[in-house]
């Protein structure tokens, strides 16, 4: 198995860092570059950016936050939130990022995951799925718009067919756990996982150390994506790799330096 990658995730309602619960009761956090910044230096694999309100107001706000970003971090950025088109794609890459997730103009066009893919290559496509449980507790259904607005999509066939339409990676957030501190939703990731062929970023409710070993060995995602757990100060990125690597997790026993990218 591969190192797993600790992904610091920033989550945006502009021009702040943000946390909540579910996807809502949103609390301000402070300044998104200061804490990207941090977790840079902490040692991150990897930085998410999510506008978390862009589609719902039909906007991208995320472009001066990247290039601010970029101009002192130098480690793969993912953003996402209110792309609509090839354009949005072309301007985040531009500012900085590495890679787009993409949720609401995939479920409404799937066929812009290929566009994407074709255009700027899978390796940039990102599909992000905020999946919440069905009432009978059989399955997931697929959400966009933060966890608020119902697609009828089973998440499980949403992923395998975001991968035959190109999507080089997913991102997966349980809107049930996220903020909750309560853990992983290990099944629906291992479902996800095992159903696709492109790396898994597991999102959404990591509220302590044994949560991740329990995620790796229950799911086997190739990263994780923890924000409450880091902008609450609970455990620092130094601490929890190091307890990762005696718990023997296969993560990276090195930062990168200012040189990486």
């Amino acid at each position: 198995m591969s190192n797993i990658r600790l992904i610091a995730r920033l989550d945006i309602k502009a021009p702040n860092l943000i946390k909540g619960i579910h996807l809502e009761g949103l609390r301000v956090i402070g300044d998104p570059n200061e804490y990207a910044l941090k977790y840079y230096e902490a040692g991150a694999d990897e930085l998410v950016y999510m506008d978390i309100v862009a589609s719902l107001y039909e906007r991208n706000s995320l472009i001066d936050v990247v290039e601010r970003t970029t101009q002192n971090i130098f480690i793969p950025i993912t953003v996402g939130g209110g792309v609509r088109k090839l354009d949005d794609v072309k301007e985040l890459l531009r500012a900085g990022a590495d890679k787009i997730a993409i949720n609401t103009a995939a479920i409404s066009r799937p066929e812009f995951i290929t566009e994407v893919a074709r255009t700027f290559g899978s390796q940039c496509m990102v599909l992000s799925i905020e999946a919440q449980r069905n009432p009978s507790g059989v399955g997931w259904e697929a959400y966009t718009d933060n966890g608020r607005e119902h697609t009828g999509r089973d998440v499980v066939e949403w992923a395998k067919q975001g991968v035959e339409l190109g999507v080089g990676e997913i991102l997966v957030t349980s809107v049930d756990h996220e903020g909750t501190r309560k853990g992983f939703d290990i099944d629906l990731v291992k479902q996800i996982s095992e159903a696709v062929s492109v790396p898994v970023i597991a999102s959404g409710g990591m509220g302590t150390m044994n949560h991740l070993t329990d995620l790796v060995d229950g799911a086997r995602p190739n990263a994780i994506a923890m924000a409450d757990i880091l902008h609450y100060d609970r455990m620092t990125l130094e601490d929890i790799r190091e307890e990762a690597l005696k718990a023997g997790v296969p993560v990276r026993e090195r930062v990168f330096d200012n040189t990486d990218r």
